[in-house]
């Protein structure tokens, strides 16, 4: 049974949702690649969602860097490989696209890397907006590029007056 629940935050609300197993979705309003939910989701919280909505709400107070919570992530191998490696990018800074496929190693994959980083289904957590294009730009995020700039600022990954929109 998977159970979910919408928390309030600084970029819209955002649904969650959690099986024993963990966490599975962490979803953005609007997002680019909707999950769907389906007839088994029950509306209501559970102790994985509540840990969840406790951590992230420390996350964008400033004072968790670093997520501990059952994961539960759906995807294919590779998939799964490149969320694991987004968990390894720490607070604050950011990757290319290459450096991440370097990281998983397959070099030669950055398309394949970047298909798969935009099919994250627990941005924040393993935190896909920390990937940015080569040249320092801002690409590609579920939550939309506004939504990724306030993150990397949040975080201090980017500088206050710079626009990396182009």
């Amino acid at each position: 049974m998977i159970r979910y629940a919408y928390m309030p935050s600084p970029v819209g609300p955002l649904l969650l949702a959690a099986s024993d197993a963990g966490l599975h979705l962490i979803e953005f309003r609007n997002p680019r690649h909707p999950m769907a939910q389906c007839a088994d989701w029950e509306a209501r919280e559970c102790d994985v969602i509540g840990l969840a909505v406790s951590q992230l709400g420390e996350y964008f107070d400033g004072t968790r860097h670093d997520f501990d919570l059952p994961l539960a992530p759906r995807g294919t191998p590779f998939q799964l490989g490149v969320w694991r490696t987004l968990a390894s990018i720490p607070y604050g800074e950011t990757i290319s696209y290459a450096q991440l496929a370097q990281r998983i190693g397959k070099p030669s994959a950055m398309r394949a890397v970047g298909a798969a980083n935009g099919r994250n289904p627990l941005p924040l957590v393993l935190p896909c907006h920390r990937v940015i294009g080569s040249d320092g730009s801002l690409t590609g995020f579920g939550g939309g590029l506004p939504t990724k700039e306030f993150l990397l600022r949040m975080e201090g990954a980017l500088p206050a007056a710079a626009d990396l929109f182009g």
